[in-house]
């Protein structure tokens, strides 16, 4: 093969492998910003994703192992249904469940 070819086909290897590395990359997300209007409009993920983070975060928090899952169902509930309310959507919504299950930072 000549010169020319050989140059071609690395780069088109080179830029498959690029590709395919940045296919992989991680996202992350600072969940503090995400605003109701975000969380209800699926616009950094799915609610619920977010909503067992949350849970999480504050049973960490809290230092508690135990899970209840119609207590995470009402929450969340309750958490829609204030991102809802129009004076709402800008908020937080970390401030939201605060507000939801009376936690503070």
């Amino acid at each position: 093969m000549n010169r020319a070819v050989m140059s071609t086909i690395s780069i088109i290897i080179l830029i498959g492998f690029l590709a395919a590395t940045a296919a992989h990359a991680q996202v992350t997300i600072d969940i503090s910003k995400i605003t109701c209007d975000q969380y209800l409009g699926f616009k950094v993920g799915n609610p619920k994703d977010i909503g067992i983070w949350l849970s999480g975060y504050y049973h960490g928090k809290q230092g508690s192992t135990v899970f209840e899952p119609q207590r995470f169902r009402e929450i969340a509930d309750k958490v829609e249904s204030e991102c809802l309310v129009r004076q709402n959507l800008n908020l937080p919504v970390m401030q939201i469940v605060e507000k939801v299950v009376g936690t503070s930072k």
